[in-house]
């Protein structure tokens, strides 16, 4: 452990685990042999993600992989269920429901644990809703492959581990341009990401980097002339003007403090 906080690798889900496995291998990479604890929390019904992981990774070579799952609150001050992220390496949030997390750990020993891995050097990653949570405010509901209805977006406190961003998940695959337009028009301080599946970020510091076979979506608001968020009526389609919208891809760049990417040159042809 280095003593600073180590990676966030926030992955869009349905992250390849049969063949290259991309993000999977960052991932074991950043662990240098180290134990990984994979939490199912987000699931009602955890039963098979766990499996799925341990062969992934044990064909990288991550031999030391155990479950952290909890019921319900009272698990989380269960010393038996603390003592599985001793010693840990890194921490993966699977998929299922990103609220499940934040409502079961939140301000708990389990996510005080889990942010000390994490400012040791550890890495933490989620997929899908295990993305979502990373956030200081994440997105609970909205329609998909539809655009943004004013009234029609749920919003809940996240885990915080990123400030000042808002991230949705299986992105392009359903249509979820017009919640994540919708999210950033509330609050245009904050910036939209929107990961595809088989995708992910990789955060270290202020800055990411994209890995993963498809795209990552980065909705800034700050220069937004005009919007009618605050005074359309619920059921009315959202109108924002001048909003910045970039597109990128594995080997490129983003900076979240001054928001400019900075991608790699891309060989012609």
């Amino acid at each position: 452990m280095n003593g600073r906080e180590g990676p966030l690798i926030i992955i869009g889900g349905h992250e390849d685990k049969e063949g290259d496995k991309v993000i999977l291998r960052a991932v074991a990479e950043r662990l240098s042999g180290g134990k990984l604890v994979v939490a199912t929390i987000a699931s009602h019904a955890p039963e098979g993600y766990f499996e799925s992981y341990q062969k992934a990774f044990g064909a990288l070579g991550v031999d030391n992989l155990v479950e952290l799952y909890v019921e319900d609150r009272a698990d989380t001050h269960d010393d038996a269920t603390l003592s599985v992220l001793d010693g840990a390496a890194g921490v993966f949030f699977s998929g299922g429901d990103q609220l499940r997390i934040s409502s079961q750990i939140g301000d708990t020993p389990i996510e005080r644990r889990i942010r000390e891995i994490w400012r040791a050097g550890g890495v933490l990653a989620g997929t899908s809703a295990g993305a979502s949570v990373m956030s200081d405010t994440m997105m609970v509901r909205g329609a998909s492959a539809e655009t943004h209805r004013i009234g029609d977006l749920r919003m809940a406190p996240g885990l915080g581990l990123v400030r000042d961003v808002i991230i949705d998940q299986h992105f392009a695959e359903r249509g979820r341009i017009g919640r994540l337009l919708g999210a950033v028009a509330q609050s245009p301080r904050v910036l939209g990401l929107g990961i595809d599946e088989d995708t992910a970020i990789v955060l270290e510091g202020d800055d990411f980097a994209v890995i993963g076979s498809g795209g990552v979506y980065v909705v800034d608001a700050e220069g937004v002339t005009s919007s009618n968020i605050a005074e359309a009526k619920s059921e009315r389609a959202l109108s924002m003007l001048d909003v910045r919208l970039h597109v990128l891809a594995d080997g490129d760049g983003y900076c979240l403090r001054t928001r400019r990417p900075h991608g790699q040159p891309k060989v012609p042809g």
